[in-house]
């Protein structure tokens, strides 16, 4: 991978030329991957003979031979060592073939990699995937210099889910009148010790006290991972619920000799994906459920001191028949998810009894507690 450069890394390369035909026509995406783009030579050109279709199921473009058909593209030129070796680290989780047109490199994706699906539009791209795009370079790029591209791009979909999560966070309200806010904290250093499918991070930072006066600097760790839709599915005509069980790493470490859970229906948000088709989507995974209708519970942190998960909690009514139980989950995500039927009197029994240890559960048992006559009476 693209790691430590020598003292020459700002000089232009032999060949400091690439032509870019997709995402990195954005500027402030260039300029995230980048850092500095102020040295650079840039020309808009057209590449004969090829053109450039959105790929089946994904947020990027390819670039294909076509004859009689035209590409708009970008020519960068003025490229330092460093420069594109920071590029190359990107664009490595993409799969690609460095070529050569009209004497400038490109990259060209292998042939059959990827699935054409129509013309692909800039535009559109920084209209639809813009933001988050950017967002997730941000933390690929933090990992330049330390991790492979390999290892990067195994993660990537998280990283971009956590993008997502980063930005449904920076649209969120802001603090009541006089409380104190992000701006009253100052951050002195930041890295990642711990990076896989989720992220361990350490901050070097200051905060406002409540007199006026800033705290000492200190060293805080968070467990970083993506915002997730957690539903607990009730049939408001049967009066009962689905809960899932499922083993759980977490009792696992503490040291519980119980590491199966009883829950609701839960999953990460993707990242170009509403939390609401979140609940929809897992409930037809780990179930096979569809909710006639969702009813919002509670938008929260379950451990804002040591977390960046944030959930988004729904009541989702459905239908629920007797052979609604079994045993599903995503074979590719080892998941291996039994579905059980409690009528709600037994429900609230369990919940009582202390027999419910995963918090948000039980903070839906009380919701639905509130609300379960105005749900019968189809009036919520």
């Amino acid at each position: 991978m693209p790691g430590e450069v020598d003292n020459e890394e700002d000089m232009p390369t032999p060949n400091g030329s690439l032509i870019v035909y997709g995402t990195l026509r954005d500027a402030a995406l260039r300029e995230v991957i980048l850092g500095q783009t102020d040295h650079l030579r840039l020309s808009d050109v057209m590449l004969e003979g090829y053109r450039v279709s959105q790929v089946k199921g994904e947020s990027f473009p390819i670039i294909e031979a076509a004859k009689g058909q035209s590409a708009k593209a970008l020519r960068i030129d003025g490229l330092s060592q460093n420069d594109r070796a920071r590029l190359d680290f990107y664009e490595s989780g993409f799969a690609y073939d460095m070529v050569q047109i009209d004497g400038a490199d490109i990259y060209m994706p292998p042939r059959g990699q990827w699935q054409a699906e129509g013309a692909w539009s800039l535009s559109q791209w920084q209209h639809d995937f813009g933001e988050v795009s950017r967002t997730a370079a941000a933390e690929v790029m933090s990992y330049f210099g330390q991790l492979s591209g390999a290892d990067v791009a195994a993660r990537f979909g998280m990283i971009r889910a956590r993008a997502a999560s980063r930005l449904r966070a920076e649209a969120g309200s802001g603090p009541v009148d006089g409380r104190l806010s992000r701006d009253d904290v100052s951050l002195f250093g930041h890295r990642t010790p711990y990076f896989n499918f989720f992220a361990m991070d350490e901050m070097d930072l200051s905060f406002k006290r409540f007199d006026g006066s800033s705290s000492p600097v200190v060293t805080r760790a968070a467990f970083k991972s993506a915002d997730a839709a957690i539903v607990l599915p009730y049939d408001p005509v049967r009066d009962r619920v689905v809960l899932v069980e499922q083993f759980r790493v977490g009792p696992y470490l503490r040291g519980a000799s119980d590491c199966w859970s009883m829950e609701p229906i839960a999953g990460l948000i993707d990242a170009f994906e509403a939390p609401q088709d979140a609940a929809h989507r897992e409930a037809m995974e780990e179930a096979g459920l569809k909710f006639s209708a969702l009813h919002t519970v509670a938008e929260a942190y379950p451990s804002p001191g040591s977390s960046t998960e944030f959930f988004y909690l729904y009541v989702g009514t459905a239908d629920l028949p007797d052979d609604i139980t079994g045993v599903g989950g995503e074979v590719g995500e080892a998941e291996d998810i039994a579905s059980h039927l409690l009528s709600f009197d037994a429900f609230m029994k369990v919940a009582d009894g202390g027999g419910l240890k995963n918090a948000p559960t039980l903070l839906l048992a009380l919701w639905l507690a509130r609300h379960r006559d105005e749900l019968r009476a189809g009036i919520a």
